[in-house]
C-alpha cells in the first residue's frame, strides 16, 4: 500500500491538470466563434443558423467532440459550424466571406479583452490563495486557446474560415467547384495538425502572437501600479 502511495505521489499531474484547465476556456471560445458567425449571417440576410437554434450561448449546441478533444489536448480546434445558406445573401460570395471573418474576428478580440483583464487582475489574484491562482490561470488560459483558435481557423483549407475569405477572390465557377470538397478537407486537418506539418508552424505562430499581444496586458497592470 506504501508504495502504491509513493507512486501516486510520484506521478506528473502537469499534463491532465493543463488538459482540465483547458475545456471551459475552450468551451468559452468555440461558443462565442460560432455565435458570431451565425450573428453576422442573420444580419446579412440569412436567418438558418438562427432558425435552428444555434444564436445561443448555450455551449452544447456548438460541440464537435472531436474538435473540443483537439482543443483540450492539442491547442488547436473547432466548434459544429453554424448552418448558413449563402444564397440567402444578396451577394453570396461576400456574405460567405463577412461571416466566415467573423468567427476568428470575434476570437481576436476575446483574447485582447482576456489579455487586459488578466494584467488588471494579476496583482490582487496571483498571492490570493489557490482559488484565486485557479482564476488567473483560466482567464490567461482563455487568451491563449481564443487566439489560437482565430489562427486556425485562419488557415486557408476548406472548411475552415480562411478557405471561404480565400475563395470569395476566385471566379464563381472556381468557387462552388471547391466547395464541393469542403467535406475533405477535415481528414486532411486531422492529419496535418496532428503530426508537425502544422501542429509546429501552428503553434510558433500563436506564440508569436501572444507574445505581441501580451502589450494589452501590460496596460491592464498599468493602472494597478500606477496607484499603488
Amino acid at each position: 500500500m506504501s508504495d502504491f502511495v509513493n507512486i501516486w505521489k510520484n506521478l506528473d499531474w502537469t499534463v491532465p491538470v493543463q488538459m482540465v484547465m483547458n475545456i471551459l476556456p475552450s468551451l468559452l471560445c468555440i461558443t462565442l466563434h460560432e455565435l458570431s458567425h451565425g450573428y453576422v449571417a442573420c444580419r446579412l440576410g440569412d436567418t438558418t443558423a438562427k432558425d435552428a437554434g444555434r444564436l445561443t450561448l448555450n455551449p452544447i449546441k456548438h460541440i464537435d467532440i472531436m474538435g473540443l478533444l483537439m482543443m483540450v489536448v492539442f491547442r488547436f480546434g473547432w466548434a459544429k459550424p453554424v448552418p448558413v445558406n449563402m444564397y440567402r445573401f444578396k451577394n453570396p460570395k461576400k456574405g460567405m466571406a463577412l461571416t466566415a471573418l467573423a468567427g476568428p474576428a470575434c476570437n481576436f478580440l476575446l483574447a485582447g479583452v482576456f489579455l487586459f483583464l488578466y494584467g488588471l487582475l494579476f496583482y490582487p489574484l496571483h498571492t490570493g490563495g489557490a482559488v484565486a491562482e485557479t482564476v488567473l490561470q483560466l482567464i490567461y488560459t482563455t487568451a491563449y486557446l481564443s487566439l489560437s483558435l482565430a489562427v486556425f481557423n485562419l488557415i486557408p483549407i476548406p472548411p475552415l474560415d480562411g478557405s471561404k475569405v480565400l475563395f470569395s477572390l476566385i471566379p464563381d465557377k472556381s468557387y462552388f467547384k471547391l466547395m464541393r470538397y469542403e467535406r475533405y478537407g477535415m481528414i486532411l486537418l486531422l492529419v496535418l495538425v496532428s503530426t508537425k506539418v502544422l501542429g509546429g508552424p501552428l503553434s510558433s505562430a500563436t506564440s508569436w502572437l501572444f507574445d505581441k499581444l501580451f502589450v494589452l496586458a501590460r496596460l491592464g497592470l498599468w493602472p494597478v501600479t500606477h496607484f499603488m
